[in-house]
C-alpha cells in the first residue's frame, strides 16, 4: 500500500450508487462488504481503491487515512 493510495482513498468521491459523492474512506463497511461478497468490485483503479478501503476498515486503520482529507 502506497501513501498515494491512502491520499486517494481520503479524497476520492464515490462516483455512483447509493453513496455517490461520499469520500471512499467514509463509505460504510457493510456497503464495501456487499461488493466483496458478490465479487463485484468495479474494474480498474476504483475497484482497487475500494478493496483497499475495505481492508483499512476491517483492520481499524481509518485513523491513518482521515487526517489526509483535504479541507474544503
Amino acid at each position: 500500500m502506497e501513501k498515494q493510495h491512502l491520499v486517494e482513498i481520503a479524497n476520492t468521491a464515490m462516483p455512483f450508487g447509493k453513496y455517490k459523492g461520499r469520500m471512499l474512506i467514509d463509505l460504510p463497511e457493510p456497503y464495501l462488504l456487499w461488493f466483496a461478497r458478490g465479487g463485484e468490485f468495479p474494474a480498474g483503479h476504483l475497484g482497487e481503491l475500494l478493496q483497499l478501503t475495505l481492508a483499512i476498515k476491517i483492520e481499524g486503520l481509518e485513523g491513518l487515512v482521515k487526517p489526509l482529507k483535504r479541507q474544503p
